[in-house]
């Protein structure tokens, strides 16, 4: 490293990785200089295990350039993060990716940060709260909804939000589900762009089948990254009745390759509901079978909710839905309407997501 350094006086993008090495981890505390490296624009951070800390009680940090940063795996006290913030006046970019061990991350003296990503999953433990009033773009892939994780965002213009399936079982209570989603949706209320993935959705779904109020958006472009299915239908209903009259975009991603979890509870109260609901493997990749009563009653909801600017609908369907033609669709539905609709169907395999991708 000090070789490295030394040999790039004007240095400005950076990626670190600390590797395994056999069955111990051999590292060895970066020099004190690295941290007051002035001509840092872009910081890459890649940790070998969590339990490294990255940033140790007793150095500063003085990164004045950095506009980019991104920590992976990395141990970070509530302590180091604030050194690291304060060493960063102009810093525009964070992404934590599974960065344990963070209790408040704290953003409100970062004036310049626009742009926030915290990616986690059950092992990791924080940020448990987020105070971030001026950033416009966040993305939170988090699977402990927490129901206090977003305290301020009051600067937030579009957000991507979806929690992990592991949580979602019969045995976890749906009481708590439900308002943690809620919670967690009030605060994106004032975003212009909205994506919500599958397994949030599901959650609003549950919500509207319990009969539960559900606030109202100021969303411009909306995407539902789901696949389309009867578990899905009740809570994209209640965020088009939600929404305005001016929504100008609404996207709906059959395509998405999250593995779904196990819904028996979502079944139990779609059964109550009179839902016809079918058993599956959740395990298989195509488990949710491609219905034409799913896709036709999705198209309904378009067109009763956002008749006033909609004239056309273009579906962009996978090979599961190839069986499909736009006579076979347009039987089906009852709602009488001028709007010309389209089947795009697509043989291309979608690349398999991880949380880092969504």
């Amino acid at each position: 490293m000090a070789k490295i350094l030394s040999g790039c006086p004007i240095l400005e993008n950076l990626s670190q990785n600390f590797l395994r090495q056999r069955h111990y981890y051999d590292y060895k505390q970066l020099p004190d200089f690295f941290y007051n490296t002035s001509s840092f624009k872009r910081l890459n951070i890649t940790s070998c295990c969590y339990n490294h800390t990255i940033v140790p009680p007793e150095c500063t940090v003085s990164w004045t350039s950095l506009h980019k940063l991104s920590l992976r795996f990395c141990t970070l006290f509530d302590e180091s993060m604030a050194k690291v913030l304060s060493g960063c006046p102009v810093l525009e970019y964070l992404k934590l990716y599974h960065c344990g061990e963070l209790n408040v991350l704290d953003l409100s003296q970062s004036p310049r940060l626009r742009t926030l990503k915290v990616i986690r999953n059950m092992t990791v433990r924080g940020p448990r709260q987020i105070v971030a009033p001026h950033i416009h773009c966040l993305r939170l892939y988090d699977p402990q909804l927490s129901s206090s994780t977003l305290v301020d965002v009051a600067s937030l213009t579009e957000a991507r939000l979806e929690i992990s399936c592991v949580l979602l079982n019969s045995d976890f209570n749906a009481n708590f589900l439900q308002v943690a989603v809620l919670k967690m949706l009030d605060k994106l209320k004032n975003a212009e762009k909205l994506k919500l993935g599958s397994n949030f959705i599901q959650i609003l779904s549950l919500a509207e089948i319990r009969g539960v109020p559900f606030l109202m958006l100021k969303v411009k472009a909306l995407t539902l990254d789901t696949k389309i299915s009867h578990y899905v239908i009740p809570g994209i209903q209640r965020l088009l009745q939600n929404s305005p009259a001016d929504l100008e975009k609404l996207a709906v991603g059959g395509r998405a390759r999250f593995r779904m979890p196990p819904v028996e509870f979502l079944d139990k109260y779609l059964k109550l509901q009179g839902f016809n609901v079918n058993k599956c493997s959740w395990n298989e990749e195509h488990c949710v079978d491609a219905k034409l009563e799913h896709v036709a009653s999705l198209v309904e909801l378009l067109l009763i909710n956002c008749t006033e600017k909609l004239d056309k609908i273009v579906l962009l369907l996978d090979e599961r839905y190839l069986k499909f033609k736009t006579e076979d669709l347009t039987a089906t539905l009852s709602h009488n309407s001028n709007v010309t609709i389209v089947l795009i169907s697509s043989t291309k395999q979608a690349k398999p997501k991880t949380s880092e991708d969504w």
